[in-house]
C-alpha cells in the first residue's frame, strides 16, 4: 500500500476509536497516521484531542503544536487556547483565540472564549473588533447581543442600544436582550 492510502486508513480508523471513546486505540492509529502522513496536521490534532480528554494538557500543546508546524488552523489554536484557559493562562488563551479568530472569523468557540477572556483582562476593547467582524460575516442576532454586552462594558450605550433592537426584531423572545436593553433604559 502507498504511504497515502495508509495514512487514510488509520487516520479513519482513528477518528473512529476516538469517536468510540477508545483512547488507546485512537492513539495508536493516530500514531501510525502521523508516520505515514507526517506532513498532515490531523494525526496531530486527534491526538491532542485525545490527549485533553484524559486530562494531559503539556501533551495536548505539544500535539497541538506540532499541528500548527504542519498547518495553521483556527482549531489548532482554540485548541491551545482552551487548554491554556484550563491552566489559568489567560493572556495566553486570549493571544490563541485571537490568532484562531483571524485563520476563520466565524470560529463560535474561539469567539465566546476570547470575550470571556477579554473581559477576565480588561481587553474588551480589543475583542469587540473581533465580534464585529463575526457579526459582520453572519448576521446572528445572538452575536450582535454579545456585541451590545461588550459594547455596554466599554461605555458605548447608544451603540449598544441599536444593536439591542435590531436583534430584539428577529429574537423578541431573548431575555438577555431584553436584559440588557432594560439594563441600558435605566
Amino acid at each position: 500500500m502507498s504511504d497515502l492510502l495508509d495514512y487514510e486508513i488509520n487516520k479513519e480508523l482513528g477518528e473512529c476509536y476516538l469517536f468510540m471513546g477508545e483512547y488507546e486505540k485512537a492513539t495508536e492509529y493516530y500514531e501510525k497516521a502521523a508516520e505515514s502522513g507526517s506532513e498532515f496536521a490531523a494525526p496531530q490534532m486527534g491526538l491532542a484531542t485525545i490527549a485533553v480528554q484524559v486530562g494531559d494538557y503539556d501533551k495536548a500543546t505539544v500535539h497541538y503544536q506540532k499541528a500548527l508546524e504542519l498547518e495553521k488552523s483556527d482549531n489548532a489554536y482554540t485548541g491551545l487556547g482552551l487548554v491554556a484557559m484550563t491552566k489559568e493562562l489567560h493572556a495566553e488563551a486570549f493571544e490563541y483565540f485571537k490568532n484562531a479568530l483571524e485563520i476563520k472569523a466565524t470560529n463560535t468557540v474561539a469567539l465566546g472564549c476570547l470575550v470571556q477572556e477579554a473581559y477576565a483582562l480588561d481587553k474588551v476593547d480589543e475583542a469587540v473588533l473581533f465580534v464585529e467582524k463575526f457579526y459582520e460575516e453572519t448576521k446572528d442576532p445572538q452575536i450582535r447581543i454579545t456585541l451590545a454586552g461588550c459594547l455596554i462594558y466599554l461605555g458605548r450605550k447608544d451603540e449598544a442600544k441599536l444593536h439591542l433592537e435590531e436583534a430584539l426584531k428577529e429574537l423578541p423572545d431573548n431575555e438577555d436582550a431584553k436584559d440588557l436593553y432594560s439594563f441600558i433604559a435605566a
